[in-house]
């Protein structure tokens, strides 16, 4: 969209569609990256969450990077923009080789990662007939939450670290994440999966070297563990991705405010039940996603915090049920809270339980500034694979 024909308020927004506050956002982005300063440690962000080009561009230390993305489209995405330093974060099937080295080819230093002998294998295959030793990383499943070879299974990291190292791969280190941070209960016990997560890496990357094999790149991370790690030794990256945005999943567990989420999706009042305590909104599960990652958590937010066209909150008031293009406004049960009073036309912001499923619901982030009702830019954002 050409920026002198956007609608230029909050209020000329067709709905539904995706707020970015830009105040928010660069606040959440100072404070990671100061935390990684304090540990003297390099910073990959995850690209995912985002997935724009704009994003990016004031996540990364440089043009070229740092990154980690989880598609190849995302990968093709940002090397076209210029970024070179990518960590394609999730395991590589041999069919997306071919991908894989059609970027390095243009340039891109585009590093696989694997969890088994016959990913190694099938890596160093494809790297030494094409002429190009891929590098790979092994992930280490520190936690039980995914992929990974166990921190105990020595000889089965060897033998991927060999078949990586002796058969025409590059062996560039270890990597692992600790999804199951997103299930803590306390920050305590977050801090304490950050630590289950560094030994379970250095450990490994310890083990690597001892056998006389390269390691140089140890790479930990998850939103809550790089914000609550006590320790980082040993490490040499870490990864994020949603702390970009926050969301109320991440609220829930304690690692960001309501105040700190990013991003929303603006909706218009519809219609209204007054006999059953309804309001009815234009945003449904296809603006908002299926996510329910609260409904874990001590306060379940159903499919979102109910804020004013400003941001500010309407307390207990939740988008509680989502159609495919509707979604019905309640307050939440035994509060005490009552519906505001909204006409038809009214907008309304959700603040979303996770903000990477909602995000990928739209095409574009129609940004503002905090106490603006402004659009003071239109961020395009991709989808696919």
């Amino acid at each position: 969209m050409n920026l002198a024909t956007a609608p230029s308020t909050v209020d000329s927004l067709d709905t539904p569609c995706l707020l970015l506050d830009e105040t928010r956002m660069t606040r959440n982005i100072e404070r990671l990256n100061a935390l990684m300063a304090g540990h003297g440690v390099q910073l990959r962000p995850h690209l995912k969450t985002p997935k724009s080009i704009e994003v990016a561009r004031r996540l990364m230390s440089t043009p070229q990077g740092p990154a980690a993305v989880s598609t190849l489209q995302e990968a093709e995405q940002f090397a076209a923009a210029g970024v070179t330093d990518l960590l394609y974060a999730v395991g590589v099937s041999p069919a997306k080789l071919e991908r894989v080295l059609a970027l390095r080819r243009r340039g891109v230093d585009l590093t696989v990662v694997v969890d088994s002998i016959d990913a190694a294998l099938a890596v160093a295959r494809r790297a030494r007939e094409a002429g190009d030793a891929i590098p790979a990383l092994i992930e280490i499943d520190c936690d039980g939450h995914r992929a990974g070879v166990q921190p105990g299974n020595t000889e089965q990291l060897l033998a991927i670290a060999r078949a990586l190292h002796n058969e025409g791969a590059c062996l560039r280190g270890v990597m692992t994440h600790a999804g199951e941070s997103y299930g803590c209960d306390s920050v305590e016990a977050i801090a304490d999966m950050a630590e289950q997560e560094r030994l379970a890496a250095v450990g490994c990357a310890e083990a690597i070297r001892a056998a006389g094999l390269p390691c140089p790149v140890v790479s930990v991370g998850s939103t809550p563990t790089a914000h609550f790690a006590r320790s980082l030794e040993g490490v040499t990256e870490v990864r994020a991705g949603v702390y970009v945005f926050f969301d109320l999943v991440m609220a829930g567990l304690g690692v960001c405010a309501v105040d700190d989420i990013a991003a929303s999706v603006l909706t218009t009042v519809i219609g209204h039940q007054p006999d059953k305590g309804w309001i009815l909104v234009d945003a449904g599960w296809m603006a908002m996603s299926r996510d329910r990652g609260t409904a874990r958590q001590r306060v379940d937010q159903l499919y979102g915090l109910v804020c004013d066209a400003d941001g500010k909150v309407y307390p207990d008031v939740l988008l509680a049920e989502t159609n495919q293009e509707q979604g019905i406004i309640k307050v939440r049960p035994g509060s005490g809270a009552v519906l505001p009073d909204l006409p038809l036309g009214a907008k309304l912001r959700i603040v979303p339980n996770h903000a990477c499923a909602t995000c990928a619901q739209h095409d574009a982030y129609e940004v503002v500034r905090r106490g603006s009702p402004d659009i003071v830019a239109h961020w395009e954002r991709f989808r696919g694979w």
